[in-house]
């Protein structure tokens, strides 16, 4: 047996997120049923973590055991002729048995993407923001995110984990032709903590919260002190890193 490490893009629009769920198809359930046909038997697939609904990938990490003997660069070849068009495998190498696509995980990286202007082509890949944004309040805003906090109010009521303490080392505002990104790098992040961030960062920018306050809602830990949760399909899992943090 040999361990495969996927990296893979998609475009979440038309599944019900990452994870296989009883109802709706997810990316998930489209890699494994591939993987199935190509060995014969079900093969389980672990990832970095799970997407939700509407959210795209496009540096989502994947592994699997396999006891075929094809090169590995085969595989990309092999599951790209029969995944749908909206999941590409970008690479596939060879990798410890110890290697671990979820607890290997050393850093993610998230984007969040939104334009002012309404555009068909972008309209599920980008949120459309229609109100005017002070872009120095949230970049205020965003420079007290970064650290280790303890991120309960911009996380679930109901999470599943009991500790919520996480690092974010980088959050920065970017313009990119006609959209804006968060980009947002971390240890990693509870449920709905990128866009509960996100719609906070947008309140603020439209005048609702004073940069400042989102100093006071790390310190409640009270997901209601924090603002609303923004809308999936402007979220991308940009990135997952392997390599030890200094």
């Amino acid at each position: 047996m040999k361990r495969i490490k996927l990296t893979v893009a998609y475009d979440g629009t038309n599944y019900a997120g990452y994870q296989v769920q009883p109802n709706g198809n997810t990316i998930q359930a489209e890699v494994e049923a591939v993987l199935a046909r190509m060995h014969s038997r079900a093969v389980k697939v672990v990832a970095s973590g799970r997407t939700d609904a509407r959210v795209h990938a496009r540096g989502q990490v994947l592994h699997f055991d396999t006891h075929l003997s094809m090169p590995v660069d085969r595989f990309v070849k092999a599951l790209n002729a029969m995944l749908p068009d909206d999941i590409l495998v970008q690479a596939a190498e060879e990798v410890d048995a110890s290697f671990h696509a979820r607890y290997g995980a050393k850093r993610k990286e998230y984007r969040y993407f939104f334009r002012g202007d309404a555009d068909p082509f972008r309209r599920h890949h980008a949120v459309t923001v229609t109100y005017t944004l002070d872009y120095e309040r949230m970049r205020h805003a965003l420079r007290l995110l970064v650290g280790t906090h303890d991120f309960t109010s911009f996380s679930v009521t109901k999470a599943e984990v009991e500790d919520r303490v996480r690092t974010i080392y980088e959050a920065e505002l970017v313009e990119a032709g006609d959209e804006m990104y968060f980009r947002f790098v971390g240890s990693g992040f509870l449920y709905n903590q990128v866009r509960i961030m996100v719609g906070t960062l947008l309140e603020v920018g439209r005048g609702k919260y004073e940069a400042a306050d989102v100093s006071r809602m790390l310190a409640s830990k009270d997901r209601r002190s924090a603002g609303i949760t923004a809308p999936p399909h402007g979220l991308y899992l940009w990135n997952v890193n392997y390599e030890k943090v200094d």
